[in-house]
């Protein structure tokens, strides 16, 4: 084993940060498995929730803010690391080259989908940490291209290192399949009403899983017949995603959009809006069609279902957080100067 030592911040763990908490769950757990040849830890509020094979370092925060700015810059004196990897931001001070993890840039694509305080904050932390950052890694060529056109970086900086599905997600006994699944934040990007309207305009209730970040959203919600789970383990949201009779997903902005491939994994049918990088994960395997025809989209998932459920497995197994790990273990090999 190397001296070499990567610090990963693993903040999100055990905070329902749905995607973002995804991304570090998975990736630790793989990389703990890997023969990659480096020492490696975390940074967190939840020590018990860091795989066995990685070293958790417990950094309490009371806010984003203090932890960016003050607990982590510590903790990195005190740790003395070769390389560090962040999502989207890295701290101040940092007394390392940083790896930089870059989901999406919604909010520089679509501002007003998002509040102005979060707005505000990653207009000011993001691009400069990309430009500080040794490597930016993007889960799809989408995010890429926004990132070389938004920011100017340098196409060969960006590693497009597409994400992979959980192994909880996977085929097995569903339900009547009698309601469309919408997975993620109720958030006004998510474009949750058009969810809504399309599921109740083709006969079936919609079921919501996600936290609710925008409350009126949510009440809207619920006024037009939506079920609200919040965030749910994902042992139940393997359940929904087995029991829906498909994934239906307007979101007007993705940088990948993870619900479609765990839905894909779970044998269930996928309705999507046309969208760069929900195409790029789907491919043919899932329907596509334009916002306003959402509703025709369930239809023809429900009428098809064998075929969709069928060619979803199928695009799902090209998708591995194995291989996203030892890919991302890569990159951390390349810029420490590693073979």
């Amino acid at each position: 084993m190397s001296s070499l030592l990567v610090v990963l911040d693993a903040d999100v763990l055990g905070r329902e940060r749905t995607g973002d908490e995804t991304y570090v769950e998975n990736l630790l757990r793989e990389l703990a498995l890997l023969d990659h040849g480096l020492r490696l830890a975390a940074l967190t509020r939840r020590p018990d929730l860091v795989p066995p094979g990685i070293d958790a370092v417990r950094v309490p925060a009371r806010s984003q803010v203090a932890r960016m700015s003050l607990a982590v810059p510590g903790a990195l004196r005190r740790l003395r690391p070769d390389l560090v990897h962040f999502q989207y931001a890295l701290p101040p001070r940092c007394p390392a080259p940083g790896i930089v993890t870059v989901h999406d840039l919604s909010f520089e694509r679509e501002p007003r989908l998002m509040g102005l305080a979060d707005r505000l904050v990653f207009r000011a932390v993001v691009p400069r940490s990309v430009r500080r950052g040794a490597r930016i890694i993007s889960p799809s060529e989408r995010t890429k291209r926004d990132l070389v056109e938004l920011y100017r970086v340098a196409p060969e900086k960006v590693v497009v290192i597409p994400n992979g599905v959980d192994p909880a997600f996977r085929p097995g006994p569903g339900g009547r399949h009698d309601y469309a699944l919408l997975v993620g934040a109720i958030q006004a990007r998510k474009d949750p009403l058009r969810a809504a309207d399309a599921a109740s305009a083709a006969g079936l209730a919609l079921v919501v899983a996600g936290p609710a970040k925008d409350a009126a959203l949510a009440r809207e919600l619920e006024r037009r017949g939506a079920t609200l789970r919040g965030y749910v383990p994902k042992e139940v949201l393997a359940e929904l995603y087995r029991g829906a009779a498909c994934l239906v997903f307007p979101s007007r902005y993705e940088g990948f959009g993870l619900p479609v491939l765990e839905a894909m994994a779970s044998g269930t049918p996928v309705v999507a809006v046309e969208e760069p990088a929900l195409r790029e994960i789907a491919g043919d395997a899932a329907v596509f069609a334009p916002p306003h025809g959402l509703a025709d989209g369930i239809r023809r998932a429900v009428a098809e279902r064998d075929h969709f459920a069928a060619a979803g497995l199928v695009r799902a197994r090209l998708f591995s957080w194995e291989e996203s790990a030892r890919r991302t273990a890569a990159v951390y090999r390349e810029v420490l100067g590693l073979p």
